[in-house]
């Protein structure tokens, strides 16, 4: 006959719990290439914002900016296929197909009527300048 024991949940060790499960994080593998991802350098100077995204294998197309004051909006579709073939018979096919975002705020709201965005070699580069600060005005009150 089995003996029965009672589950103490305030036990020494709460992993006995898990125990027999495998739980591993979830990683893909790349074959050396660079994981998806979007590193981005934020500079300003007195007139504006100089923003550079890195976004290897990203086709111009697919990437889409958005600004809203001082918010700002990087969004990204990567496609990627891989085939390898030997002797005219593939041996292997990958493809992935992921999007990218990436979202921050600036101290200063942007003028978005002057925005310029240019991409090239995998880098997104966008001039994002300063909205004039409009000066105060101070009302009398009667």
């Amino acid at each position: 006959m089995a003996n029965t024991t009672r589950f103490d949940p305030f036990s020494t060790n709460l992993n006995d719990l898990f125990e027999g499960l495998l739980l591993r994080p979830i990683r893909f593998d790349t074959n050396g290439d660079q994981q998806l991802s979007m590193k981005v350098d934020v500079k300003q100077d007195d007139k504006a914002y100089t923003v550079s995204a890195d976004m290897p294998g990203v086709k111009k197309d697919d990437i889409h900016v958005q600004v809203d004051g001082n918010l700002v909006t990087i969004d990204a579709e990567v496609k990627k296929e891989k085939e390898e073939k030997k002797d005219e018979r593939v041996v292997r096919s990958e493809r992935y197909y992921g999007k990218l975002s990436r979202s921050f705020t600036l101290d200063t709201e942007v003028d978005e009527t002057a925005v310029d965005a240019q991409y090239a070699d995998g880098v997104l580069k966008l001039t994002l300048p300063k909205k004039a600060k409009s000066n105060a005005k101070k009302i009398a009150v009667h």
